[in-house]
C-alpha cells in the first residue's frame, strides 16, 4: 500500500510554484461548469453517439485500416462492434454497426485477421473475426465465435456455434472454478508463418491460454502462460506478436491490459518480451514492463504498420478505466457520446543498456499533417510560475526543461483565466507525474484517481516533453518515448491557458513549440 500511495496520491512534495496555481488562486470549481456547445475531441477518435469501449485490432483491407470498437447506445450497456476506417491513423470515417447486439447475446472483444490463403474456406482474402460472446447470456459460458466477411470487413456473417468452447464453464462447480470460468475472453489471433498455423491467445483470470489452428475453425489448446504475481490482476485484451528490434534480433511480445492498482502499478498495458515455440511462451523476465503509466490507456491493441511491418507497430487504446468508466461524463450532455480512443502511437522495440528490450512509443507521424498552426515561443527562465501568451483547446506542446537545484518543475495545461483550474505535468524526485486533480469537476469527479506517476531517474536534471492536449484528454510522451502517461481530463471550454512552474529554484524552459490541430474530425 505504501507504494500505491507514493505513486498515486493527489499532490506530492509540491512547493510554492506548483501550489500557487492551485491554492493562491482558488480551489477547483465547486459547481459543474456550464455545458458549452461542444466538448467533442478534435483529433482523437470518438463515436458519433453513444458509448465507445474497447478498440479491436485493425486489419488492412480495401486500402485502409479497418478498425472496430465496442459500441452501445447506453453507457456501459450491452452492444456489439461498430466499424471505422482510417488511412493515416488520425482521421476516421464511421460506417456503423457490423456485429450487432442480439437479445441477451452481446458481442465482446476479439480480433480480426485477413485470411489470405483461404485456410477457413470463406475465400482468399476474407476478413475473419473471432469475438467473445456469453452463450445463452450465461457469464461462465464466455466462448469464442467466428464471423466472416467477403467485402473487406464491411459486413459479416456469424457461425451459429462457438469455435472455441469454454470447457471450464461447462464443468465448474466450486466458487474458484466458476470464477476462473467467468474469465475466458478477448481472443487475439495471428498467423505464425514459421509453423504455418494460426495462434490465438485468450485472457484468463490469472493466466493467458494459447490455442493453435490450421484453419480458424478447429482449435487445439496448447499451454498457458502463468505469471507468478497474481496481484497484477487478470488478463484482458491479450496481445501476441513478433518484432524485429533495433539491433536486428527477433523477439516475441506478450501484452495484456491488467489492473495492478492494488500494488501501486498501472491499470494499463503490461507486456513481456520472450520466445514462442508453437506451444509455449517463455518470458525473458516474469516482471512485466508497462507501455503507459497514466490512468486511461486500457484495452490497447497493436498491429503492424503497413510500411514497416517487421520493425514498427501501431497502437491505440480506450482512454478510460474500469474504476470509474460506468458513469456519465461531460460529453454525454454536450455531444451525446461517452468515450474516446487515444491517439495512435508508433512502437519500436529497442535494446536498452541494461539488456532489456523495451517498446518505445512516439505519436503517429501523420499527426503532423493535421497541424493547422505552429507557434514558437522564446525560452523562459522561471523561478515560481509564468503564464504563456497563448491559449487553445487542441494542440501539442513540445519543450525541454533543465534545472539545477529546483525540486519540482513542470507545465500546467488547461489553465483557466483565474488559475484555479489546470492539470499539472512535472518532475518531482523519482516521479514524472500528471495530476489532473485541479481540473476536477463537481458531478464528474475523478478523485481519488487524479495523480498518475511514472518512474524517472531521481538525479535527472533535464527532461523532454511532448504533451498532447485535446478537449477532454492529456497524453504525455517523455524523452525518447520510454515513458508515456495518458489521462482523460474534464476541461471546460474556458480551460485554454498554459503556464510553467518551478519549486525550490529556477529552471529553463526551451524549444517551446505549440502545434495546433483544427476542427473536429
Amino acid at each position: 500500500m505504501t507504494q500505491q500511495i507514493s505513486r498515486r496520491r493527489v499532490l506530492q512534495g509540491a512547493g510554492a510554484g506548483a501550489l500557487a496555481l492551485l491554492l493562491s488562486e482558488g480551489r477547483p470549481a465547486a459547481a459543474r461548469a456550464s455545458t458549452p456547445a461542444s466538448l467533442r475531441a478534435v483529433y482523437h477518435m470518438t463515436p458519433p453517439s453513444g458509448w465507445l469501449c474497447d478498440p479491436q485490432r485493425p486489419v488492412t483491407a480495401d486500402g485502409a485500416y479497418q478498425l472496430y470498437y465496442l459500441h452501445s447506445g447506453q453507457n456501459n450497456g450491452p452492444g456489439g462492434w461498430d466499424h471505422a476506417t482510417t488511412s493515416d491513423g488520425v482521421a476516421f470515417t464511421h460506417h456503423g454497426t457490423v456485429l450487432p447486439l442480439q437479445p441477451d447475446f452481446p458481442v465482446w472483444s476479439g480480433s480480426a485477421v485477413v485470411d489470405t490463403a483461404n485456410t477457413a474456406g470463406f475465400g482468399a482474402g476474407a476478413v475473419i473475426a473471432l469475438a467473445t460472446r456469453p452463450t445463452d447470456g450465461i457469464r461462465r459460458y464466455q466462448e469464442q465465435y467466428l464471423f466472416s466477411s467477403t467485402d473487406d470487413g464491411f459486413t459479416f456473417t456469424a457461425l451459429p456455434d462457438p469455435v472455441i468452447v469454454n470447457t471450464d464453464g461447462r464443468t465448474a462447480t466450486t466458487a474458484a472454478e466458476i470464477d476462473n470460468a467467468e474469465w475466458f475472453r478477448d481472443p487475439k489471433v495471428h498467423w505464425d508463418a514459421a509453423r504455418n498455423e494460426w495462434v490465438c491467445v485468450i485472457g484468463r483470470a490469472r493466466y493467458a491460454a494459447f490455442y493453435t489452428s490450421p484453419n480458424l475453425l478447429d482449435w487445439q489448446l496448447q499451454h498457458n502462460f502463468d505469471y507468478p504475481n497474481h496481484d497484477l490482476g487478470g488478463i484482458e485484451c491479450p496481445d501476441l506478436f513478433e518484432m524485429t528490434a533495433d539491433d536486428g534480433t527477433h523477439h516475441w511480445v506478450l501484452g495484456a491490459s491488467m489492473d495492478a492498482y492494488g500494488v501501486g502499478l498501472p491499470m494499463t498495458y503490461a507486456y513481456w518480451t520472450g520466445t514462442w515455440d508453437g506451444a509455449w511462451f517463455t518470458a525473458d523476465d516474469l516482471t512485466p514492463q508497462w507501455l503507459d503509466w497514466g490512468w486511461d490507456w486500457y484495452a490497447a491493441v497493436t498491429w503492424p504498420s503497413a510500411d514497416a511491418p517487421q520493425t514498427r507497430r501501431l497502437a491505440i487504446a480506450w482512454m478510460n478505466n474500469w474504476k470509474y468508466a460506468a458513469r456519465d461524463v461531460p460529453t454525454d450532455a454536450s455531444d451525446g457520446y461517452n468515450g474516446q480512443n487515444s491517439i495512435v502511437r508508433e512502437l519500436q522495440l529497442v535494446h536498452q543498456a541494461d539488456g532489456r528490450y523495451q517498446l518505445l512509443s512516439s505519436p503517429v507521424t501523420a499527426l503532423a499533417n493535421h497541424v493547422t498552426a505552429t507557434t514558437t515561443l522564446p525560452d523562459q527562465s522561471v523561478d515560481g510560475s509564468v503564464v504563456l501568451p497563448w491559449s487553445g483547446r487542441a494542440y501539442e506542446l513540445e519543450l525541454d526543461i533543465a534545472w539545477d537545484a529546483a525540486t519540482n518543475v513542470g507545465v500546467s495545461v488547461g489553465r483557466s483565466a483565474d488559475g484555479s483550474r489546470h492539470t499539472n505535468i512535472g518532475k518531482y524526485g523519482a516521479d514524472l507525474y500528471v495530476d489532473r486533480g485541479p481540473s476536477d469537476l463537481s458531478g464528474y469527479s475523478l478523485v481519488p484517481y487524479t495523480r498518475a506517476a511514472a518512474p524517472i531517474d531521481e538525479n535527472a536534471r533535464s527532461v523532454h516533453l511532448r504533451i498532447f492536449v485535446d478537449t477532454q484528454s492529456v497524453e504525455v510522451f517523455v524523452n525518447a518515448g520510454h515513458t508515456v502517461l495518458s489521462q482523460q481530463v474534464h476541461f471546460t471550454a474556458d480551460d485554454t491557458g498554459i503556464s510553467l512552474y518551478t519549486d525550490g529554484g529556477p529552471a529553463t524552459f526551451s524549444g517551446i513549440t505549440i502545434r495546433e490541430f483544427g476542427t473536429a474530425i
